[in-house]
């Protein structure tokens, strides 16, 4: 619209502009042809009237012609001369002084009555300009307003005549912008038969097009989303289903994992017979690789479940390495390989624990698949303030079309070889990487693969650098486990598992009693005036008890006397989120099933040297 107004609008200013020049300069030229036929005519009327008084040199009559002169309208001055150039009379007129414009008119004064016309003198008259000015400027002003008007009228006119023009288009434009917000059926009225009306039939057809085809792909929409509802309903529910599976597996199968990890253990405590005792270290290696079965998935429960918290704390990176050496060096020099860990000054903040599994299960793995050389675990430094920690192995590799799915859950790479440390039940349910990958998100960081077939593997993460501490002296001593003449209650719910863990625990010297339920538990306590050094307990107790409810009925028999709070351990095979969201909030410490006897060992050292600095 303003391009249209601006189109009716520029012949309109064109033409006033070019008619108020034309006009302005015709007036102009005319006011000064009048100044110049009047400043003729006042000249040759003074002239013949001085031609006397110059002929007889009457000098009082020259002066007086040219007062009478000067007195005349627009005169400025009045100049009369003598033949010689004497000045006989000079006046300023009326309209004389001061600086305005003036046009002069000089005339000879000739004797007409003398044979030849001798010339007598001269008349010079100066008229002024001034009132012609004014008029000018008059002139202009009023040709300027007549400009403005004329121009202010074509762009009201261009205006309206652009509006009229315009509105079957601005129409369109609107009806396009309801298209756009998604209206559903938009359509504008035909104004007309010409170019325009054209246009507004197609738009009318086009939108009628597009509303059959949008309500089309609406309904195409609703029952994609139903079906993708339905489908995304069918996942979760299999999703909760494999969780509850395996959480109810991991519980009840580590069970008589438990108990037999526990007989296995004591059946060498005593044992001297070279034959049995190799008979009993298979026996535990079978327990062992059941055992790591069984942590492969639980970790992943427990992930899934969400059970897992990180607890963030700074720490030397090198007692981490430390420790995962002394988990696997033995078991790389059965199998004639070198597990080398650079030793590092570095600090990181993370959890700890998880830290340690991620590289216990990457070392693990490692190990499995490499045949000859070795691993090495190496942490470098980087400069934007973290820490990158490689496992590198000289193993099988990964070939590439595999290596975008070894972090997928129970996708294991077959690994083709006559060896025996890549075979049996070690080989594991393809869940290590999958894991590790969950506790490294957990971490806020991604593990990234880098293999070569034939040539080894390496697998790197990143964790955040801090200053190192100062180490309080001391902390590096390991507290002895000696764990003879504790006084253990033990309460669960599996027969097999209190004879099992009462065998054990009888022969490192401890004195045991033991219970299944709450009741068995208070008589136990009714025994025993003195709360004992440690009460180790299942979570989960028959008839839906818990063992919390257990240790707290113990807590309160034992208070009534002023005894001080005796320390706890919690055993359990649980997985679900809520069971074990109790337990943090207890804050009691807890073992995971099957428990080896040196983990056992090394938490009832730990939960007795706690307690018995808080009591202190």
């Amino acid at each position: 619209m303003q391009r249209l107004a601006l189109v009716a609008l520029v012949p309109t200013l064109v033409t006033a502009t070019l008619l108020v020049v034309i006009l302005t300069q015709h007036q102009l030229n005319s006011l000064r042809g009048m100044a110049q036929i009047t400043a003729d005519a006042i000249a040759t009327q003074a002239a013949s009237v001085s031609t006397t008084a110059l002929r007889d040199m009457q000098r009082r009559e020259l002066v007086r012609i040219a007062e009478s002169i000067g007195d005349l309208p627009h005169v400025a001055r009045v100049q009369i001369r003598a033949a010689d150039g004497e000045i006989l009379a000079d006046n300023l007129g009326r309209s004389g002084g001061g600086n305005a414009e003036t046009l002069t008119v000089v005339r000879d004064v000739v004797d007409t009555e003398q044979p030849g016309r001798p010339v007598l003198g001269s008349v010079m008259v100066d008229v002024s300009l001034s009132d012609a000015i004014a008029a000018q400027q008059a002139s202009l002003r009023n040709a300027l307003f007549a400009l403005a008007l004329s121009v202010l009228v074509a762009a009201v006119i261009g205006w309206q005549a652009a509006r009229w023009m315009s509105a079957p288009l601005r129409r369109l434009v609107s009806a396009v912008h309801q298209l756009g917000r998604g209206d559903r059926h938009v359509e504008v009225e035909v104004t007309d038969q010409t170019e325009i009306g054209e246009l507004q039939r197609g738009f009318n057809s086009a939108a009628l097009a597009l509303f059959d085809v949008q309500r089309s792909m609406e309904k195409e929409i609703e029952h994609a989303t139903v079906e993708l509802a339905r489908k995304n309903a069918a996942l979760e529910a299999a999703s909760v289903a494999k969780a509850r599976f395996l959480a109810a597996a991991s519980h009840d199968l580590r069970q008589p994992l438990y108990a037999l990890t526990l007989f296995s253990s004591s059946l060498a405590e005593d044992e001297r017979d070279p034959i049995r005792l190799d008979r009993i270290a298979h026996i535990q290696e079978c327990v062992e690789a059941l055992d790591h079965l069984f942590s492969e998935l639980l970790d992943l429960s427990r992930l899934e479940t969400g059970a897992m918290q990180i607890e963030i704390t700074e720490f030397p990176l090198d007692q981490v390495l430390e420790e995962v050496s002394r988990n696997f060096r033995m078991i790389a020099e059965q199998h004639g390989l070198r597990l080398i860990m650079r030793t590092t000054d570095v600090w990181v903040r993370s959890d700890r624990t998880m830290l340690a599994r991620i590289l216990n299960n990457l070392v693990s793995n490692a190990l499995r698949y490499t045949h000859e050389g070795g691993v090495l675990v190496v942490a470098r430094r980087r400069s934007d303030g973290t820490v990158r920690l490689d496992v590198w192995d000289t193993g099988t590799g990964i070939a590439p079309e595999h290596q975008a799915r070894v972090f997928d859950e129970f996708y294991r790479v077959e690994c083709h070889g006559n060896h025996e440390h890549d075979t049996g039940p070690r080989r594991g349910l393809g869940l290590g990487l999958a894991t590790v990958q969950r506790l490294a998100e957990l971490l806020d960081t991604q593990v990234q693969l880098k293999s070569t077939p034939g040539r080894g593997s390496v697998f790197s993460f990143h964790l955040p650098q801090v200053p190192p501490q100062q180490v309080p002296h001391g902390t590096d001593e390991e507290t002895p486990l000696d764990v003879s003449g504790m006084r253990v209650l033990v309460i669960d719910d599996e027969p097999a598992i209190l004879s099992g863990i009462r065998y054990l625990l009888r022969s490192w010297g401890c004195e045991v009693a033991v219970a299944e339920d709450r009741t068995q538990a208070m008589l136990a306590a009714e025994e025993w005036p003195t709360p004992p050094d440690i009460v180790i307990s299942d979570l989960r107790l028959r008839d839906g008890e818990s063992g919390l409810d257990v240790l707290a009925a113990l807590d309160q028999h034992y208070q009534r006397d002023g005894n001080a709070p005796f320390p706890r351990l919690l055993i359990t095979g649980e997985t679900r989120s809520d069971r074990l969201r109790e337990i943090m909030a207890a804050r009691i410490p807890v073992l995971y099933k099957p428990v080896s006897p040196e983990q056992l060992r090394e938490a009832m050292v730990a939960a007795w040297s706690t307690n018995r600095a808080t009591v202190a």
